[in-house]
């Protein structure tokens, strides 16, 4: 007989890490499915806003986490890509590419993931000198020129990062002036080897093994600038696409309600997946202790 768990959670971020440990605390039987540990914190340089660290680095932020997983010897499956999530009478299966796992109750705190240009070339050149990680990839174009395409704090943080390893940094914003935190753009704005075009759009990546060059357009006039590199920084998309019987908004953001609860009866939320409207670590955490109380609740008035 397959093993049925109290709780699996989806997603090893803040949320889904929080989570598992506020179920650990509880003596909940469970299991934490991940493509890996950290999420979106494996693409953060530095960490200021995190409560009772001044600063932290992200990658110092994610060994952390695997401490307080190691304390309570939670369970955790790396590099498991979940597929799908069906409710079944009072069980929840839960679809790998590899099997499918059982539980009582699921917290889905899957995250966000970066957003496509889809413009010409972008998947051509895919890891040939576009990315979408600045923190990531960055020190692969020392010296290089690069473009940056994006306007809000994600761009900003990019540019900022590349500004002190690359060479020349460009920036491609669609919009008339920066939607990113003011502290952040006066920074972009101090860096001498950062060019910003406002009002402008790329029309298309080109090059030949790696990227070369990449025709952008301003005011209607087209103009191409020689880059080796080129860093999406447009936002980010819900990870959400493995469940389709859940509310979802017009973002496909999984709806909660106060209670981290979604539309289906056992299956709890939390973090960036989620429609709460602001997306930092400490909300995304908050949010994932919140879901793990809920799901215990919920067990609870099941009868265990």
């Amino acid at each position: 007989m397959d093993k049925i768990y109290e709780i699996i959670i989806i997603g090893a971020g803040p949320a889904g890490i929080t989570a598992g440990v506020y179920a650990a605390r509880k003596k909940m039987d469970l299991l934490v499915l991940s493509g890996d540990i950290g999420g979106q914190i494996s693409w953060t340089n530095d960490i200021e806003n995190y409560t009772g660290y001044l600063f932290i680095t992200g990658i110092d932020m994610i060994s952390k986490f695997q401490e307080h997983i190691k304390k309570y010897n939670i369970e955790i499956k790396e590099n498991e890509t979940v597929v799908d999530v069906i409710k079944q009478d009072d069980l929840i299966l839960i679809k790998t590419k590899e099997r499918t796992y059982k539980a009582k109750t699921v917290i889905i705190a899957s995250g966000k993931r970066p957003r496509q240009l889809n413009v010409t070339g972008e998947k051509t050149y895919k890891n040939k000198g576009v990315a979408y990680c600045a923190t990531c990839e960055g020190p692969l174009f020392s010296g290089k020129d690069v473009i940056v395409v994006g306007g809000g704090n994600s761009a900003l943080e990019a540019v900022i990062q590349l500004s002190k390893i690359a060479g020349n940094v460009y920036v491609i914003n669609n919009m008339a002036e920066f939607t990113g935190d003011k502290i952040l753009s006066e920074a972009v704005e101090k860096a001498d080897n950062v060019k910003v075009y406002n009002d402008s759009q790329v029309l298309e990546i080109k090059g030949d093994k790696f990227v070369s060059s990449v025709e952008c357009s301003q005011s209607g006039k087209n103009f191409e600038l020689k880059v080796q590199g080129f860093f999406v920084e447009i936002g980010l998309d819900p990870n959400s696409e493995f469940i389709n019987d859940i509310r979802k908004n017009e973002r496909n953001e999984i709806i909660i309600n106060s209670l981290a609860e979604t539309s289906i009866i056992g299956i709890f939320a939390a973090g960036d997946v989620t429609n709460i409207v602001d997306k930092q670590i400490v909300i995304a955490a908050g949010e994932g202790a919140k879901a793990a109380l809920g799901a215990f609740r919920y067990l609870v008035k099941q009868g265990g």
